[in-house]
């Protein structure tokens, strides 16, 4: 299914006198307003394909109706996405979810509804049909140098669907990990993920780097090889230029500082982009900005001033990438509520008075320096991110347009109720 963007126009038009009062109001009170909006237009979030169908848990799965049966079929979600926020340009595969048989076909599909592709993701936490050997007790890290050597041309087969897409990175997590003490030799597990890695960087054409994404358990409780940030690091500073730390916001402990990891890992060149999500207790793939909007906020307050301070572009010079499951909402709504969270936070942190932050921390005015970050936090706006979209051509209320054009029934008028996405 395409959007027409008449329809969007349309729909735009019965919202506009509202939407210019809320726009004027807030644009008054900000000075380089232009620059905020040319910042939020350039500004996109790539789609996973794995989430354009509806998630589950080890429970069980609901399936929603409509879902993608097919690689196309996820693009043409996306395009939707895309046509409605104008911020989700790119789509990134997980293979071997959703390999690229034609990619010839593929590229033309996503450059039809204006899309690119993003990173591309490897799997060996699974085992897959008519797979040689199991990766039930970890993969690059294994104690078997077959299954490390198997888990190691996966990687690079993943890279070569990625090349023929024109993917320019490689994101890498890993399951592996133990249950028990004394079931694994920390030391040589490391040891033994370095080695594969670095098989695995050898791979990479020039101009691609590889994300090295960690998390401290699940679906091994007692150790996860690449456990934190640090070990990423780690393995990311003995690889090389190419080799940076992947955040994903659920890979934390409960109470983790993660604005303080990003600052540092950006201080550092060493900060890939970002899987975003969020979650109440554990890796929950929640909504974006659902559960803790503020902390999102001082993530992109440290994003905003590390990558100023590096000179770097907001826009791409760091992957921006969702990375959550919809187990009782629909995808693509679910996924324009992201996009939306994003960008709030980030049109918050570009309103952060820099200067006179900077002068409230160098005086150790702690109350000054809380006040400055919250009056932007308490800034509504949802204004400036419209206007950013209404001038690239998107929805003005891209879930309410979703909503009036009726998609979802649409969607399972043309694939079925009982549709399940591929993957997952």
């Amino acid at each position: 299914m395409q959007l027409e963007k008449y329809t969007i126009d349309e729909i735009n038009h019965q919202l506009i006198n509202k939407h210019r009062s809320q726009f004027e109001h807030i644009a008054a009170d900000i000075n380089n307003q232009e620059e905020v909006l040319n910042k939020l237009a350039a500004f996109n979030i790539a789609i996973p394909s794995w989430a354009l169908g509806t998630g589950g848990t080890r429970f069980g799965r609901f399936s929603g109706g409509g879902e993608p049966r097919s690689l196309e079929e996820k693009i043409e979600d996306v395009g939707v996405i895309h046509a409605l926020n104008q911020s989700s340009n790119s789509i990134s595969l997980h293979i071997p979810w959703d390999i690229p048989e034609n990619a010839a076909s593929i590229k033309a599909l996503a450059s039809q509804l204006g899309l690119h592709f993003d990173a591309v993701n490897s799997n060996t936490f699974q085992d897959q049909p008519n797979q040689q050997l199991s990766y039930k007790f970890g993969s690059l890290h294994h104690v078997d140098k077959a299954v490390r050597k198997q888990a190691i041309e996966h990687n690079i087969e993943v890279i070569k669907y990625g090349v023929q897409l024109n993917s320019k990175a490689l994101s890498v997590w890993l399951s592996d990990g133990s249950n028990f003490p004394g079931q694994l030799n920390f030391r040589k597990a490391f040891q033994n993920t370095l080695e594969s890695l670095q098989e695995i960087y050898e791979a990479l054409p020039d101009d691609w780097k590889v994300w090295i994404e960690y998390k401290p358990y699940e679906p091994n409780f007692y150790s996860t090889t690449i456990g934190d940030w640090g070990q990423s690091y780690l393995l990311a500073s003995k690889l090389g230029v190419k080799a940076s730390t992947l955040v994903d916001l659920g890979h934390h402990l409960q109470g983790a500082n993660i604005e303080q990891i990003v600052s540092l890992l950006l201080m550092e060149g060493k900060l890939a982009g970002f899987h975003f999500n969020d979650s109440k207790y554990g890796d929950d793939d929640l909504t974006v900005g659902s559960i803790n909007p503020y902390q999102l906020f001082l993530i992109f307050n440290e994003l905003v001033e590390g990558m100023d301070a590096r000179g770097m572009d907001h826009a791409t010079s760091i992957g921006w990438m969702i990375d959550a499951s919809h187990n009782v909402k629909d995808p693509i709504e679910d996924l324009l509520q992201s996009v939306q969270a994003i960008k709030i936070a980030y049109a918050q942190a570009l309103l952060v008075d820099k200067t006179a932050l900077e002068a409230a921390q160098a005086n150790n005015d702690v109350t000054l320096a809380q006040e400055i970050l919250q009056q932007a936090y308490r800034t509504d706006v949802r204004s400036l991110v419209a206007e950013a979209s209404l001038r690239n051509g998107g929805a003005l209320d891209p879930i309410g347009t979703y909503r009036k054009l009726d998609v979802r029934s649409n969607l399972i008028k043309e694939r079925g109720l009982k549709t399940v996405a591929t993957g997952l």
